[in-house]
């Protein structure tokens, strides 16, 4: 858990973000089983290239797992009242997404979070909001 004190947010204020490594192959055939998503674009390069794509890319789910991390390693579970997301681009294996969340608003002791993932050439490949209880 992150040493941020929740009752101090004020609109603009940045989680600190979460890098994680490179999305490996095994990292995909790993979230594949885990998740029961076996979708093979996720994980056979023929799949993949069949959709005419020249190489499998990262679920969904994935990054929302990790932007998840990110507010759980911050906020008390019990103080999360809800996350959700939105799928803009693609995330390629072997990338290295980075997880942001910035208060968007406070009132009466709750915050919308901003969130997104994005990627080193600065790609967004996710947008999302989270509510949270500050109290």
């Amino acid at each position: 858990m992150s040493a941020v004190d929740l009752s101090t947010l004020m609109v603009g204020d940045e989680l600190p973000p979460l890098e994680v490594r490179p999305i490996s192959r095994a990292t995909l055939a790993l979230f594949a089983g885990a998740s029961g998503d076996d979708n093979p674009i996720h994980i056979d390069l023929d799949a993949a290239h069949a959709a005419g794509l020249d190489d499998v890319f990262a679920h969904g789910m994935l990054s929302m797992a990790y932007l998840g991390r990110l507010l759980t390693d911050t906020v008390p579970q019990e103080r999360l009242r809800s996350f959700g997301v939105r799928f803009v681009a693609i995330t390629p294996v072997h990338a290295r997404p980075r997880c942001e969340a910035r208060v968007a608003s406070v009132d009466d002791g709750v915050a919308e979070l901003a969130l997104r993932v994005v990627l080193e050439d600065g790609t967004v490949t996710l947008t999302g909001t989270a509510t949270v209880d500050l109290r």
